[in-house]
């Protein structure tokens, strides 16, 4: 009974902690060590030129990540006096890494209490004969259950340049930056205060 309860009760922190974690990265500044990774953050290039970045976690997608740019874009350009901006260089990363996990919930009942014992058996493989199985050298049987997940991040940068006046209608990088916070604006996701 001790070891359900033990078991369950690891369930439900795993439960917890995971629930607390999986969120998307809202708007918000870049600060290593807040509670959610990722948000926008610049560097001033010149008086009116700026280098603009928006990084999310793995639950943000490439659509919300370039959309936080161009909002932060805007909004920078409105805090500086500005009325629109012309995208001079932009780019999105992607961060692709595969993890491959023995099954959290598959560990050999023996422990580290006994030392090097370990439980080892023989069987019939059909066409190929005898077979060994052993749990820790990943023999082709039921303890093989592995975890494989894919975790996507996307990063996207721009090089802006601010002007004031009327925006450039030929122009497809230029963007009126109060009509761009006006679109987009709704759709932003902003972090929770703490309570």
């Amino acid at each position: 009974m001790t070891r359900r309860f033990a078991s369950i009760a690891a369930s439900l922190a795993l439960a917890g902690l995971v629930s607390a974690c999986a969120t998307a990265t809202p708007y918000q500044p870049n600060i290593p060590g807040q509670s959610i990774s990722g948000g926008f953050s610049e560097h001033r290039l010149e008086a009116d030129r700026f280098k603009v970045t928006f990084a999310g976690n793995s639950l943000t997608s490439r659509d919300t990540v370039e959309a936080y740019l161009l909002f932060r874009a805007a909004e920078l350009t409105v805090q500086q006096g500005y009325d629109w901006f012309s995208i001079v260089e932009r780019e999105t990363e992607r961060d692709r890494r595969t993890y491959v996990d023995r099954d959290p919930f598959y560990r050999p009942w023996y422990g580290p209490s006994y030392g090097a014992w370990q439980p080892y058996w023989r069987y019939y493989g059909g066409g190929f004969g005898w077979r060994t199985w052993d749990p820790y050298w990943g023999d082709p049987f039921w303890a093989d259950r592995l975890d494989v997940r894919t975790v996507e991040k996307f990063e996207a940068s721009a090089e802006i340049v601010m002007r004031k006046g009327a925006k450039p209608v030929d122009d497809p990088r230029a963007f009126d930056a109060r009509a761009v916070m006006e679109n987009i604006g709704p759709r932003v996701m902003r972090p929770v205060p703490k309570a």
